[in-house]
């Protein structure tokens, strides 16, 4: 595989086989060393979804593995997601009801998604739980918060720059 410059987390061009390579490497030693069993399957769906770089919806996915003979019912996309997306390896994104491959993975995480309402290109960003009114809100009500899903709807940069409205 070539590394080429492409538009990906954060709508920044980076090194994208660089990138495939080492979120790879960061899901292997993960569950390395949480003795957890990254399949085929799964190695494999995570793959795609970081071959893309963009959210993909589990249909698509599994068309990917039916025609690389690696499963053709929706379980087995399913299955693999579940594992993906309980270990913090991706992220499901509620509004295009679709995947994405974390941009950063570890303990703790908390990303907020910046969605494109153009081309439906997602970035991911990091945020705290319990930062800003939410985390304020949370606080009078004496409520921790453990998780949040926050995502945002606008123009990436190339959309922002093409006058799309």
């Amino acid at each position: 595989m070539t590394a080429q410059p492409s538009l990906g987390a954060g709508f920044a061009r980076h090194d994208h086989g660089s990138c495939i390579e080492d979120s790879l490497a960061t899901a292997e030693a993960a569950c390395a060393q949480a003795r957890l069993q990254l399949t085929p399957v799964r190695r494999r769906v995570l793959e795609i979804l970081l071959e893309a770089h963009r959210a993909m919806g589990a249909y698509d996915i599994l068309e990917r593995l039916r025609d690389e003979g690696l499963g053709s019912q929706p379980p087995v996309v399913y299955r693999a997601l579940d594992f993906l997306t309980a270990n913090g390896f991706a992220h499901r994104i509620e509004r295009l009801n679709a995947f994405i491959a974390c941009a950063g993975h570890k303990a703790g995480h908390a990303p907020a998604f910046l969605i494109c309402r153009v081309c439906n290109r997602v970035a991911e960003a990091e945020i705290a739980p319990d930062a800003g009114e939410l985390g304020r809100a949370a606080t009078r009500a004496g409520f921790v918060i453990e998780r949040t899903v926050r995502e945002a709807t606008g123009l990436c940069p190339a959309c922002a720059e093409g006058g799309e409205a």
